[in-house]
């Protein structure tokens, strides 16, 4: 059989990406057509010439030229290191383009840097807009109130989880809680108080749990909490208790005195032939039992 050996020069000129290279003396040797199309630049107009020729006139947010000063190409050939950064290039009709720029040094067979490549995407949003799709993101799966995920959020999380553990003998389980005797907490205290009391029983959740699992608000004083690779329901039960013991040992000082707070607590594994309703039914079923038994207690489904 015939092996064909792939043009890369082909495939990478048709890479929607910006892609160029240049050598030891910054002298443009490659230019792709995703460069031409981002830029309006064609490779005639570039290959042969010095990116120091501030063709492209890189500059940052603050408008610090950076082919002149602090090039991110120079530094990749100077330490072998890859660099990343949001700049602003120079198009051939006179306005600037944001761009995600991403440059890495390139090396001979024996290990040398003979030049660098620079790759450029418009992938990334005008300046601020990609943290400000963060903070979007971040706005609508939190809790405006608590800061924890909220419910529809959690939901989403919930359907992934017993996805999950249909799939894989994995242990998993869903935990309920509800602060207890909260409806007193705002007839004595005030509303204003019980918010800060939510916040202090999810910051109390957050700092509590591991990475890998999620606390979320359900409603009102209404908290879930998801638990992954658990070595049993024991273990699902020890994480129940040490979080009601931490929020029980919690206190919220105010002008009128200190509020403590104690919850109710159910969990339930999850099963592999659960659906995330069925298992949230369980743990809450759990949960309204340590309620009847005395409240300050965790149950396990």
């Amino acid at each position: 059989m015939t092996h064909v050996v792939p043009d890369y020069k082909e495939i990478v000129d048709e890479l929607y990406d910006g892609v160029y290279l240049v050598d030891r003396d910054r002298i443009i040797t490659y230019w792709n057509r995703g460069a031409e199309r981002i830029t309006g630049y064609r490779r005639a107009d570039v290959v042969g010439r010095s990116c120091r020729d501030n063709l492209l006139n890189h500059v940052n947010a603050g408008g610090a030229l950076l082919c002149t000063g602090d090039c991110p190409l120079t530094a990749c050939m100077a330490d072998g290191d890859v660099r990343e950064a949001d700049v602003f290039l120079h198009h051939a009709d006179g306005h600037r383009v944001p761009v995600l720029v991403r440059c890495a040094a390139v090396r001979d067979a024996d290990g040398e840097v003979v030049g660098a490549v620079e790759t450029f995407s418009r992938d990334t949003a005008p300046l601020g807009t990609r943290d400000e799709l963060r903070r979007l993101r971040r706005s609508v799966q939190t809790d405006a109130l608590t800061g924890v995920a909220n419910r529809g959020h959690l939901e989403g999380l919930l359907r992934g989880l017993v996805a999950e553990v249909a799939g894989l003998p994995s242990r998993a389980a869903v935990m309920m809680l509800d602060v207890d005797h909260f409806k007193r907490v705002n007839d004595t205290h005030g509303h204003e108080a019980g918010d800060r009391v939510l916040r202090m029983v999810a910051k109390t959740l957050r700092h509590s749990v591991r990475a890998t699992d999620v606390v979320g608000r359900w409603g009102g004083e209404e908290f879930l909490v998801l638990l992954r690779d658990l070595d049993d329901g024991a273990d699902a039960a020890r994480v129940g208790d040490k979080l009601r013991t931490l929020i029980a040992s919690s206190r919220l000082d105010t002008d009128a005195g200190s509020i403590h707070v104690t919850a109710s607590i159910g969990a339930a594994l999850v099963l592999p032939e659960d659906t995330p309703e069925s298992v949230v039914r369980r743990a809450d079923a759990a949960m309204y039992h340590s309620k009847h038994e005395g409240r300050d207690r965790v149950t396990l489904a």
